[in-house]
């Protein structure tokens, strides 16, 4: 896999907890890998791939926040859910293009939502986070902002990626929370990504086909 630094792109949105939970996580991936962080819409995918989004589907979205509060605690991160959810996700989006998608940024605006519960909507704890940043209302309206979260979702798509968190790295997706084991194990060179195993997986022929009209 050569030397020096690899890139790994991470395709996320302040709107999933599972994506939340991942960035606590990034530390444990290994020191050669530079990570470019892409914040997306989800709802924008979900259009585009024609699905719905946990939160759309009532006892899916029971079991969601259950299974989130398990993994919280089994990785010993602070959970605490926002007021309602799911929310417009728009503001920390471009919040975070405007201050540059560092990975201090990302980390703050999660923590924002997800660790200490609050909302784009609720107007004091929204003002002190700006002022916090040192960012302002207008910087989310500017041109370039707006493109950029366009351009990254096009970017999304045209990978591949269906959901959030997702990582991508070496043109090979890795979906999920639940994938950042199988993704650490890629990034040391497992042999399995290697193996008739996977190959077969791949390739495996698709059958009937679901009649939704």
């Amino acid at each position: 896999m050569g030397g020096g630094m690899r890139q790994l792109d991470w395709y996320f949105d302040f709107i999933s907890p599972f994506s939340y939970l991942q960035s606590e996580l990034l530390h444990t991936l290994p020191a050669d890998i530079e990570i470019r962080f892409k914040p997306v819409l989800f709802a924008g995918l979900l259009n585009h791939w024609d699905n719905k989004g946990p939160a759309e589907i009532p006892p899916k979205r029971l079991w969601t926040f259950e299974h989130c509060a398990w993994l919280a605690h089994k990785h010993g991160v602070k959970l605490t859910a926002p007021a309602h959810h799911p929310f417009n996700p728009l503001p920390l989006l471009r919040l975070c293009i405007a201050l540059g998608g560092t990975q201090e940024v990302v980390r703050r605006l999660f923590r924002y939502v997800w660790r200490d519960g609050h909302l784009p909507t609720e107007a004091e704890h929204w003002q002190a986070l700006l002022r916090e940043l040192r960012a302002t209302t207008e910087m989310l309206d500017a041109p370039h902002v707006k493109q950029q979260l366009r351009n990254n979702g096009e970017q999304a798509i045209a990978a591949g990626v269906f959901g959030v968190p997702t990582a991508v790295v070496d043109g090979r997706s890795f979906w999920g929370l639940d994938a950042t084991d199988m993704l650490i194990a890629y990034l040391h060179g497992d042999p399995f990504f290697q193996s008739e195993q996977l190959k077969l997986a791949q390739t495996l022929p698709q059958g009937v086909h679901r009649n939704k009209t």
